[in-house]
């Protein structure tokens, strides 16, 4: 089944035309990759998909709800996480208290609740402290709770920020080039990582990415855009070996040559 259902979605900033009538399918439980040459559209897409931008026209869907013109937080509430391109820690917090952050769209404790103290929210505080340690022990944290965000190595730092979208509990999990800056031994250890949360855990992620070493390595299914409209879909394999692939990214006169897939 589809978790998330994107239909005649087009975005458009001034002249500009980011996404143009795009559909997407993306599978329960399944690792989609959204591929382009710079500039097609995969952050625009994200941007509309967790209630940053508007789209002018189309609709997206997770399940049978609708998230167009729901506010971040809501969309959110309703079980879409994200990454980012550039990281968005908080820099000057702990590795703990960026997951705490993560958590803030479940607790329920008010205000007053914490200022007197009550049973409830000292429980419920209990509970969330326990989850954030799990979830640095799942991305490989375990210890480095008390260590500030900014001091932690650039692989660690997105480890970090995945476990802070975890924090919300998510259905679909979007991430935006999590391997840009890896070398080949973090990238394939975050291809492992990414297999093992969706096995694990049985979240759909949706991934933005620009090595094709990962995208090919992990993908059940691939979407490619190029200036904003989707030209190729299907398997690792196929999308590789399209025509309008390979010219979005070599150039005309590259789809000539045969496919070395």
């Amino acid at each position: 089944m589809a978790v998330i259902t994107i239909t005649k979605l087009t975005k458009q900033f001034g002249g500009l035309i980011a996404i143009e009538n795009l559909d997407i399918e993306v599978k329960e439980q399944s690792i989609h990759s959204v591929i382009g040459p710079n500039g097609a559209g995969k952050t625009t897409l994200f941007n509309c998909m967790t209630g940053f931008y508007r789209p002018e026209i189309g609709d997206i869907r997770l399940d049978d709800h609708s998230l167009v013109g729901l506010l971040p937080d809501q969309i959110v509430r309703h079980g879409i996480a994200r990454t980012y391109q550039n990281i968005r820690l908080f820099p000057d917090l702990t590795a703990m208290e960026n997951i705490l952050v993560g958590m803030h769209s479940h607790l329920r404790s008010g205000y007053f609740g914490i200022v007197l103290g009550l049973p409830t929210t000292r429980k419920e505080e209990q509970k969330a402290n326990e989850e954030a340690l799990r979830l640095l022990k799942f991305v490989n944290l375990a210890g480095k709770g008390d260590l500030l965000a900014k001091n932690l190595p650039y692989g660690n730092q997105r480890r970090l920020e995945i476990a802070r979208a975890l924090a919300t509990r998510p259905k679909v999990l979007c991430l935006d080039e999590p391997a840009a800056g890896m070398n080949p031994k973090e990238s394939q250890d975050l291809m492992d990582f990414i297999r093992h949360l969706r096995d694990v855990l049985g979240i759909t992620i949706l991934l933005i990415e620009h090595q094709m070493r990962v995208v090919m390595g992990i993908s059940e299914k691939v979407t490619v855009l190029d200036y904003g409209k989707k030209i190729a879909e299907g398997t690792p394999t196929e999308v590789q070996c399209d025509p309008r692939v390979i010219e979005a990214y070599l150039g005309r006169g590259s789809a000539t040559q045969p496919c070395a897939a």
